[in-house]
C-alpha cells in the first residue's frame, strides 16, 4: 500500500488503500454482488460463528429452496467469503457439510472525525476490530491539510494489521480484502450525496464533496454520515432494538434516530441536528447562528462545571423527542458524558420521569449509557459498509 502526499489526489485507486480482491473482484464489485437472497445467507453464516450452518440449514432458514442457497454459497466460496467448516454428526444419513463466514475475508476501515481529533478502526466482516488509531485533528485547518491527514489515519489502520494482526499469509492479502472506507462526522452533511453543509463551527467545509474526494484519493469505496447515524447504525446491528434516539454529547451534541429498524435520516438526510433546538427565546448565541439553542446551553453548563445544569438541558431535549416521537429508548454517549456518566444518566432520567407524571404515563422512558464506549462512532462508520452486505439497508 503506498501513502499519497499532501497535494496528490489519486485516481482509479492507484496508490491509496487496493480494493481487489484475492480472485480478481474488487471492493466495488464485491459490494454491489450481494443480492437480497445473498445477504440472508451471509447474515445466517455470521450468526452461526465459527460452529457454522449446513446448507440444508439455511434453507429451513431462509426459505429458499435448497438449489438456490447452493448456487449462492458456491458464489461466496469462490469470492473466499465463505468456507466449509467440516460435518455435522450423522442422524442416519448422508452427514452435512457445514459453511461457516471468513472473518478476514474482508474488512472495512471506520473514520470518526471530531472537530478536535480523529479515530480509526479497522473491522472484519463480523464486525471485530482488528485495528486502532487515534490522532489529534484541527477540522479548520483547511480541506487539503485534513484530507491528507484523513487518508494517512485510513492507510495507517491498514498498515497496523500488516505489522501484526494476521499471520505472513493473511497479511500478504490483507490489503486486498478492505471493501471501503466509512467516515462519521458532525453535520449537518448530505448522505446521499456525500457532500458536506456548514458544519456548525465550520462554515468553510459548506459543499465540499468529501466522499468523492477520498474516494479518488484512496482508491476505494467511501460511504459518509453524520457521526450520531453511525453510532446508533452500530447499536442497531449490536442488538439494540425499537425506536430509540442516541444523543451524542462531545465537541458538540446531536442525535441518531432509529425507528422501524433502521436509522432514520429524514428526507434531505438531516435529521438528528438535535443540539440546534432553540429551548430558551434570546439565550447564549449558538455557533450555528441561532440564540439558546440546547447544544449552546448545555456546552456553556458544561465549560462552567455545572453538569448537573448540562444534563438537565440535555433532559428537556430528549422530553421533547419523547413527545414527538414516542421512543422506546434514550441512549447517551460521547466523550463528555463519558466524563460524569451516572450523573448524566440521572440528570436526564429524571426529567424523562417528570415527564411521564405529568402525562399519566405508565412508565418513564427509560435512559442510559450507550454501549460501545469511545469507539462506538468509529465502529458504526465502518458498519456503514459492512452493515448492506449483510441485508441492514442504510435507512
Amino acid at each position: 500500500m503506498n501513502r499519497t502526499n499532501a497535494g496528490e489526489t489519486n485516481a482509479g485507486g492507484a496508490g491509496g488503500i487496493r480494493a481487489t480482491g484475492a480472485n480478481g473482484a474488487t471492493g466495488v464489485n464485491l459490494l454491489s454482488l450481494r443480492g437480497h437472497n445473498a445477504a440472508l445467507v451471509l447474515d445466517l453464516l455470521r450468526g452461526a460463528g465459527r460452529a457454522g450452518v449446513s446448507r440444508l440449514e439455511l434453507a429451513e432458514r431462509t426459505g429458499l429452496t435448497p438449489q438456490a442457497v447452493s448456487k449462492i454459497t458456491a458464489r461466496l466460496r469462490l469470492d473466499g467469503l465463505v468456507t466449509e467448516a467440516g460435518q455435522q454428526p450423522s442422524t442416519g444419513g448422508k452427514p452435512r457439510t457445514v459453511l461457516r463466514l471468513v472473518p478476514e475475508a474482508g474488512h472495512a476501515v471506520g473514520l470518526h472525525l471530531e472537530r478536535d481529533e480523529m479515530r480509526a478502526v479497522l473491522v472484519d466482516l463480523t464486525g471485530a476490530v482488528v485495528g486502532e488509531r487515534q490522532s489529534a485533528l484541527d477540522l479548520g485547518a483547511g480541506a487539503e491539510t485534513v484530507m491528507a491527514m484523513i487518508a494517512a489515519e485510513a492507510e495507517g489502520v491498514v498498515e497496523t494489521l500488516l505489522d501484526g494482526a494476521l499471520s505472513d499469509d493473511a497479511r500478504r492479502s490483507a490489503p486486498s480484502t478492505v471493501l471501503g472506507v466509512g467516515v462519521a462526522m458532525p453535520g449537518p452533511l448530505d448522505h446521499t450525496h456525500g457532500v458536506l453543509h456548514r458544519v456548525t463551527g465550520f462554515p468553510e467545509w459548506d459543499g465540499f464533496p468529501l466522499r468523492d474526494v477520498l474516494a479518488r484519493r484512496l482508491g476505494v469505496p467511501v460511504v459518509l454520515d453524520k457521526d450520531t447515524n453511525a453510532a446508533a447504525l452500530c447499536l442497531a446491528v449490536a442488538g439494540e432494538v425499537g425506536a430509540f434516539a442516541y444523543l451524542h454529547l462531545g465537541t458538540g451534541l446531536g442525535a441518531g434516530l432509529v425507528l422501524g429498524g433502521e436509522v432514520y435520516r429524514g428526507a434531505r438526510t438531516e435529521a438528528g441536528e438535535f443540539g440546534h433546538q432553540v429551548i430558551q427565546l434570546d439565550g447564549p448565541l449558538c455557533s450555528c447562528g441561532n440564540r439558546g439553542c440546547i447544544e449552546a446551553l448545555c456546552l456553556a453548563a458544561v465549560e462552567r462545571g455545572d453538569v448537573d445544569e448540562a444534563a438537565r438541558v440535555l433532559g428537556a431535549g430528549a422530553a421533547n423527542l419523547a413527545v414527538l416521537l414516542d421512543v422506546d429508548l434514550v441512549l447517551l454517549g460521547g466523550r463528555t458524558v463519558a466524563a460524569h456518566p451516572e450523573r448524566f444518566v440521572r440528570g436526564v432520567g429524571a426529567v424523562l420521569d417528570e415527564l411521564a407524571q405529568r402525562e399519566g404515563a405508565i412508565s418513564p422512558v427509560p435512559v442510559r449509557v450507550a454501549s460501545g464506549g469511545a469507539r462506538a462512532v468509529a465502529e458504526g462508520a465502518a458498519q456503514l459498509l459492512l452493515a448492506p452486505l449483510f441485508g441492514r439497508a442504510e435507512g
